[in-house]
């Protein structure tokens, strides 16, 4: 065999080496890929209601423990019904949504978490927007995954822009939706005062970004707009059952 064909066939035998490792190692990291995804969620809904401070590092076990005592999830029917499991096997599923609910310690809805997954300027932007047991009052807003461009629209993920969420309203002054929105720049210049409890202040250079999240905010909260209404009138009560909500949903 010459030479130039044992080079050949070393690079080769190399490649097919490299290539059989790498495939083991990405297998066997799966799972712990996977598992560190879940954990990353878990922190983020945490943290969209305050139990968790973005700038502090939490070992994953914590997390877990926060997250099982006081996140329940279940899925909610286009009508704004609480259920936890579909109760036949011909309803609808795409018609089915997640929801996350938060227990205070009186046994009642503290807040409500949505999932958030919605068009960015490059790509899907993915996040939960937690809301008050009010039904109106926004409690927290997060980022876990986006494409957005770093210092520019990748603004998002930071906590000062998420720390504008808190408190804001989708329903104007007479109870009627009206989403959450994002100004051009600062809402208090741009946004008559009447609208302000609506709006929250934008990210400079990043107008394409605030108008995506606008519109898919708007969207996902109005096909949850069902299950908020149920919480503005009062027509939702849950309560704590063998360590886990049971909810009523009252007509």
């Amino acid at each position: 065999m010459s030479d130039q064909m044992k080079s050949i066939v070393f690079a080769l035998l190399l490649c097919l080496g490299c290539s059989t490792l790498l495939t083991a190692a990405a297998t066997r990291l799966q799972p712990l890929q996977a598992e560190n995804i879940q954990i990353d969620r878990k922190k983020n809904i945490l943290m969209a209601i305050g139990l968790l401070d973005s700038r502090q590092t939490y070992p994953a076990t914590e997390i877990n423990r926060l997250y099982q005592e006081n996140i329940f999830k279940y899925i909610v029917d286009p009508s704004g019904t609480i259920i936890d499991q579909p109760t036949s096997s011909s309803m609808d599923q795409d018609n089915l949504m997640p929801i996350y609910l938060a227990m205070d310690s009186n046994e009642r809805i503290r807040s409500y978490i949505i999932p958030v997954e919605t068009r960015g300027l490059w790509g899907k932007i993915y996040g939960y927007l937690a809301l008050q047991g009010d039904g109106s009052t926004i409690e927290g807003f997060t980022v876990y995954k986006h494409s957005e461009t770093p210092g520019l629209g990748g603004e998002i993920e930071t906590r000062w822009f998420q720390k504008n969420f808190v408190g804001k309203k989708i329903v104007d002054q007479n109870n009627n939706f009206m989403s959450v929105s994002i100004a051009k720049g600062r809402a208090l210049d741009q946004v008559p005062e009447e609208k302000l409890p609506n709006y929250v202040d934008g990210i400079s250079g990043a107008t394409l970004t605030g108008q995506y999240l606008t519109r898919g905010l708007q969207e996902i909260l109005s096909e949850y707009e069902p299950v908020s209404v149920r919480f503005r009138q009062n027509l939702l009560q849950c309560r704590m059952q063998t360590d886990v909500p049971w909810c009523e949903n009252e007509n």
